[in-house]
């Protein structure tokens, strides 16, 4: 699992020199199907792709990497997107990560010369991932349609989720030049109270309405309709493997 996650990392070319830590800086998606993948995301994106070793590719958007599409090794994992914050060292970042209640389910892990990756998880067991960049330091574009544009985390408590974030990363969300893309929010808003808590990944589109015609028409399905938020209309999806993200219309 540690090497299939690995290899979803590509050598973009950014501005910028990397991302503060508690920024979402990667998100990579574990499917069945990689060429499905390209297939769904590539007709609703616009995304192109670059192969990768170990049956994963990198998504561009306008030539800049935006995420990655990865096979599940193991058909029992959940077909997922996993978003990836950034750190400047995740050895440290995974103790407090420890310390405060959460859990390492994979221990950082050097990815060559592109960085180091670790999978762990929030006290109430929300997944997430951590990056170390080396030679690849995430996004080459976000904020804008087709690529990450928000992390929104359900959780059944979320005072306890602000108080765990908001100590591990409290300059990305509270400090003085703060621009967070990253929400908490009840499970039971959106999804049914038994869902365990989790993060969604958002990908910015033009119309909410023109993007959920088009998941319908490629084999995906409408989990929740458009809602309104704070940072936007959202939708809730899954696409045609059962990961599901949501599409946010600013």
């Amino acid at each position: 699992m540690a090497e299939n996650r690995a290899s979803g990392y590509g050598e973009g070319v950014r501005g910028e020199s990397g991302y503060p830590e508690g920024v979402p800086c990667w998100m990579d998606a574990q499917l069945p199907d990689v060429e499905a993948g390209k297939r769904f995301y590539g007709d609703l994106f616009g995304w192109t792709f670059e192969e990768a070793p170990g049956g994963s590719v990198w998504a561009l958007h306008q030539g800049a990497p935006v995420a990655a599409l990865a096979r599940k090794l193991d058909g029992r994992l959940p077909t997922v997107w996993t978003v990836y914050f950034a750190t400047p060292d995740a050895e440290a970042l995974a103790e407090r990560i420890r310390r405060a209640g959460g859990q390492v389910v994979i221990p950082p892990t050097p990815v060559g010369e592109l960085g180091t990756a670790a999978l762990v998880t929030d006290p109430e067991g929300a997944v997430f991932a951590l990056w170390q960049p080396g030679s690849h330091p995430g996004f080459g574009r976000r904020h804008e349609p087709g690529t990450f544009a928000w992390a929104e985390l359900y959780t059944r408590d979320t005072e306890a989720a602000n108080a765990f974030y908001g100590e591990l990363f409290h300059e990305a969300l509270f400090g003085p030049d703060a621009e967070p893309d990253f929400g908490r929010a009840p499970v039971s808003d959106v999804f049914p109270a038994e869902m365990p808590p989790h993060f969604l990944v958002h990908f910015g589109v033009e119309d909410c309405d023109t993007a959920l015609a088009e998941v319908n028409r490629l084999g995906g399905r409408v989990q929740a309709p458009p809602f309104d938020t704070s940072y936007g209309t959202v939708a809730v999806v899954t696409d045609d493997q059962g990961a599901s993200f949501a599409l946010l219309q600013r």
